[in-house]
């Protein structure tokens, strides 16, 4: 019982590691319009901060243009001030109740700089699935030294850690690969 605790347990942190990273990967900007970029907009809605998405339908116009309507007309100017506060490179436009968000072309040396970027990010994000398998080895140790696991049960435990590892970091692999290919296409 004890093993499939910690194998549990690891699994659950790597898996809560991974989402960290898509939604980190989801905030750089492409070049090319994404709703996600405005997640984490916050907008002052009857004296209190209210995410964007709670006030307003958001959608894409087009490949470069995020369309925002918010469910009440007076917040209009409310959100544009918040996207430019939100210091993201963008600039919103209203026309009569919407709110258009025009997402500028990328140049190829900010293109670049945004790779490096995001393998930073993925490195650092390898690491911590490094930790959490180090973490769960060290537990399985002390289990050993205490006598409540047999060696091969020990061995057998980090074997299925290191492959719960290697199978993140494909997946860590794969998602800087697609990210890359979506920033550096035109």
């Amino acid at each position: 019982m004890i093993i499939s605790d910690i194998k549990k347990n690891t699994k659950k942190k790597m898996l809560n590691t991974i989402k960290i990273l898509k939604e980190n990967l989801k905030k750089v900007r492409t070049g090319r319009a994404n709703i996600g970029m405005l997640d984490n907009i916050q907008v002052k809605y009857h004296e209190h901060l209210t995410k964007l998405l709670k006030i307003a339908n958001i959608t894409l116009f087009n490949s470069h243009t995020i369309s925002i309507q918010p469910f009440e007309k007076e917040m209009s100017s409310i959100i544009k001030k918040a996207i430019n506060e939100a210091n993201l490179g963008l600039n919103p436009t209203i026309q009569g109740n919407i709110i258009y968000v025009s997402i500028p072309p990328l140049t190829k040396e900010r293109r670049e700089e945004i790779v490096k970027l995001i393998k930073n990010i993925t490195e650092e994000t390898k690491i911590s699935i490094r930790k959490i398998r180090r973490d769960s080895n060290e537990n399985l140790k002390k289990l050993l030294k205490n006598k409540i696991l047999s060696v091969d049960n020990e061995y057998r435990a980090q074997y299925d850690i290191q492959k719960l590892t290697d199978k993140f970091i494909l997946e860590i692999n794969q998602l800087l690969i697609n990210k890359e290919k979506e920033i550096l296409t035109l």
